[in-house]
């Protein structure tokens, strides 16, 4: 297969992450588990299934990984699709990427559950991991008030969520988060996005039809314009406070020009973002590793960005490389 069969063949696997109001919410998501589960992990991660606050999780574990940080990984799928089956193996590819173990929740989906359905689940997983990581650190550091480092990561209608979750937590928990990695990130649904105004705007995954319709569908026209639903709406002076941003976006992505408006609103508010930008790539191009180069070496670059922080972290934990054998030691 040559190069340009292989774009063809990413464009058309990657459509299946787009809903269609012509589509069955329940098709939609049959449609995307056939088309991106596999049977056989990468990188020989392991999966575990756990329930946080009673809410269904995937477990990823790399053969290596840092004892003292974890990520909770916020799929897309335009708010009414998406699994933790169907993120398995991209979310499996991070997690040795980055040598970080990740908890990918099975939260409530629209319409069946609008918001703040979601928010509600990623809430209640998010204190269970911070308590259940907190004392796994008291055990496994001399010191007495250790504590996890979590990462926040998502991609398109995710980044929504996990935005929300961030803004909505107490001080102690946002602390706790070293890092928010964003993919192809969905932004904005108020009035004042150019997406949602131009609505003949497309690339060749995306159009700006399917963010319109997609956010009435997670929740009603007013709350579109709040921060909880639309980070670009967040005020600057809770800006400050966030954790550093990194966002991964392909360059032929109608959602390229949100996320650099984005990225200036949090420079401007004294906090840190920053853009990489993937020539020629399209959205989420990372979860066809199959047929684009590009993927393996996105996913790389995200890794080498947390291991890099971990790194020279000050208080980073002795047993960083930890192995298969003592992995007893975490709570899990």
């Amino acid at each position: 297969m040559n190069k340009n069969d292989d774009r063809k063949s990413a464009i058309k696997k990657l459509r299946t992450l787009v809903f269609s109001t012509k589509q069955e919410a329940g098709a939609f998501r049959r449609t995307i588990d056939e088309k991106f589960s596999c049977a056989i992990l990468p990188n020989s991660v392991e999966c575990g299934e756990q329930k946080f606050a009673e809410i269904p999780c995937d477990v990823l574990v790399p053969e290596i990984y840092s004892l003292n940080k974890i990520m909770i990984y916020i799929h897309g799928g335009c708010f009414v699709g998406g699994s933790k089956k169907a993120w398995r193996s991209f979310c499996a590819s991070l997690a040795a990427a980055t040598s970080c173990r990740i908890v990918v929740p099975e939260f409530r989906l629209a319409p069946e559950n609008p918001h703040p359905a979601a928010l509600e689940d990623l809430q209640n997983v998010f204190r269970t991991v911070f308590t259940e990581e907190q004392v796994a650190c008291s055990l496994n550091s001399e010191e007495e008030q250790a504590l996890p480092e979590i990462i926040i990561a998502a991609d398109g209608s995710g980044a929504s969520q996990a935005m929300a979750l961030i803004l909505s937590l107490r001080e102690r928990y946002r602390n706790c988060i070293k890092q928010v990695i964003l993919f192809s990130p969905w932004l904005n649904f108020s009035e004042d996005s150019q997406i949602i105004k131009n609505k003949k705007l497309h690339d060749e995954i995306l159009s700006s039809d399917c963010l319109r319709r997609s956010s009435e569908i997670y929740t009603n026209g007013e709350n579109l314009e709040s921060p909880l639903v639309s980070p670009m709406s967040i005020p600057a002076e809770s800006l400050k406070n966030f954790p550093p941003i990194f966002i991964q976006i392909g360059s032929r992505e109608i959602l390229l020009e949100d996320a650099k408006e984005f990225q200036k609103i949090i420079s401007e508010s004294g906090g840190i973002c920053q853009l990489d930008v993937w020539d020629d790539m399209i959205f989420m191009f990372q979860m066809a590793d199959e047929f684009l180069a590009e993927s393996h070496l996105a996913v790389e670059r995200v890794g080498k960005l947390v291991r890099l922080k971990d790194e020279d972290s000050d208080e980073q934990t002795p047993s960083h490389a930890t192995t298969l054998e003592n992995r007893a030691k975490i709570n899990f």
